[in-house]
């Protein structure tokens, strides 16, 4: 395995990737969501997403962002999103991603990492968990997925 940072050329893989892995379990946004537009939006930058390539092919990524574009925030980045092909999972992609964006991140001088993940998304929360990710706070029932209030639950890892 190796993880690089995301080039443009990637574009079609990452969206097959997203396609995927996508389901109301993982994610608040409806599955057609990105239908019109790419997976790098006309404000992203590809360098912001990691990408595991197992034997030369995208097998997962993440991405990483600034929360917001204010000054007083600039040392937290964010995991906007995270997936691996399904063919690779419980393989230790994701615990090697996490990894990567928590080097990435310092190398940049961030001092937190946020994510977001859904309440019953139990695998993700225990993997973050074990990661050094601790729950900051949980909004209740802030999203109705699939006939059911959801919630989404904060997390952090502080990494100076």
């Amino acid at each position: 395995m190796t993880i690089r940072p995301a080039t443009r050329e990637d574009e079609q893989a990452l969206r097959a990737l997203d396609d995927a892995t996508w389901s109301p379990d993982v994610s608040p946004a409806p599955r057609t969501w990105r239908d019109d537009r790419s997976f790098f939006g006309p404000d992203d930058d590809p360098r912001e997403v990691l990408v595991a390539e197992v034997d030369g092919e995208v097998a997962g990524y993440i991405k990483l962002r600034n929360p917001t574009e204010l000054e007083s925030n600039q040392h937290v980045l964010a995991i906007l999103g995270l997936a691996v092909d399904p063919a690779h999972q419980r393989q230790g992609l994701a615990r090697a991603l996490l990894d990567a964006a928590a080097s990435e991140a310092s190398a940049r001088g961030a001092r937190r990492l946020t994510l977001r993940v859904l309440g019953p998304n139990s695998g993700a929360r225990a993997l973050y968990e074990a990661c050094g990710f601790e729950v900051e706070g949980v909004l209740r029932e802030e999203f109705f997925l699939d006939g059911r209030y959801v919630d989404d639950v904060q997390m952090a890892r502080r990494l100076a």
